[in-house]
């Protein structure tokens, strides 16, 4: 399995496919897909049957996930690559454009 440099709760934007240049927070990491659900991206339809929580059913519009590459991490506004140092005896990610922890 591959080491995945997107966490949920970081802010992302989205560098390829019909959301190019949208922005969000990561909800969810599927590590297995590498995958990712972004809050607000990548929306779908889905049709619900009725059950308890929704008596009504009908169609809900809900994320649907999208692939680690697409993604691209914001800090301090602007895209960048994620890298790992040691600081001490703690493993750190952070930014390769500014260098600064993340």
């Amino acid at each position: 399995m591959t080491k995945l440099k997107i966490k949920s709760g970081d802010t992302v934007k989205v560098i390829a496919g019909d959301h190019k240049g949208s922005e969000g927070k990561v909800l969810k990491v599927l590590r297995d897909k590498n995958r990712a659900i972004v809050e607000g991206i990548n929306l779908v339809k889905k049709h619900t049957k009725p059950s308890a929580q929704n008596p009504q059913g009908g169609i809900v519009e809900k994320e649907a996930s999208i692939h680690i590459s697409n993604l691209s991490l914001m800090a301090n506004g602007e895209t960048t690559r994620v890298g790992y140092r040691m600081e001490g005896d703690k493993k750190v990610r952070f930014s390769k454009k500014s260098n600064e922890v993340i």
